[in-house]
């Protein structure tokens, strides 16, 4: 269980690396944002979700 919650914590950081150059370029760039919000909104949902279940399965761990 203990590698399973690695692996989410792993996600968690990569998606949120992937966010913090994403998410100023699409902001910054004209048009970009009407094309690229439904993909931004999807991947914010996505790392919420992440948040949650690695939550969760923290405390089947600890």
């Amino acid at each position: 269980m203990a590698i399973a919650v690695q692996l989410l914590v792993f996600g968690l950081i990569l998606l949120s690396i992937i966010f913090v150059v994403l998410m100023p370029v699409t902001l910054a760039s004209p048009g970009e944002w009407e094309k690229s919000k439904n993909i931004i909104y999807t991947g914010a949902g996505i790392w919420s979700i992440l948040v949650i279940i690695t939550g969760l399965a923290n405390l089947f761990v600890a």
